[in-house]
């Protein structure tokens, strides 16, 4: 499911919560362009199946998140290379958050002190960049 979040103070696009993933990851053009690089913590993990392939990371950030006015610091790990979402929400997140997604109604829910909240699915953008995998896709072999 692909959902806008505010990360620090900067609205973000194109954020993927993704069940499937074990880490935050975030891209490094992301933090340049919020002039974050300099809070980088170098270390690098080789990340297994990630695009179809491994990746190494440039390092880890805290940032705060804001998902409705829950704030939570978030762990992310750095990555510089080919990666269609500005960030990727994995299960560290989700069960920070005790969220609960349903990409069938394309909402997230979770708990506050002031109630259940929800962050609906960014339906366009996720259209967007399935047409973009799908048109990328095309004309490539399959070796298997």
């Amino acid at each position: 499911m692909v959902i806008s979040l505010t990360v620090l103070d900067f609205k973000i696009k194109r954020v993927l919560v993704d069940p499937g993933s074990s880490a935050n990851i975030i891209k490094w053009r992301v933090l340049e362009q919020a002039k974050l690089i300099g809070s980088i913590i170098l270390a690098t993990k080789l990340i297994v199946e990630f695009n179809l392939a491994s990746m190494m990371t440039r390092g880890e950030i805290l940032l705060l998140t804001n998902a409705e006015g829950v704030i939570k610091i978030t762990l992310f790990e750095v990555v510089d290379g080919d990666m269609g979402y500005n960030i990727i929400l994995g299960r560290p997140w989700i069960h920070e958050m005790k969220a609960a997604s349903s990409t069938y109604h394309q909402l997230l829910k979770f708990p506050t002190p002031e109630g259940i909240k929800k962050i609906r699915g960014d339906q366009p953008i996720a259209r967007k960049m399935n047409a973009i995998s799908v048109s990328s896709s095309k004309g490539k072999e399959r070796t298997e």
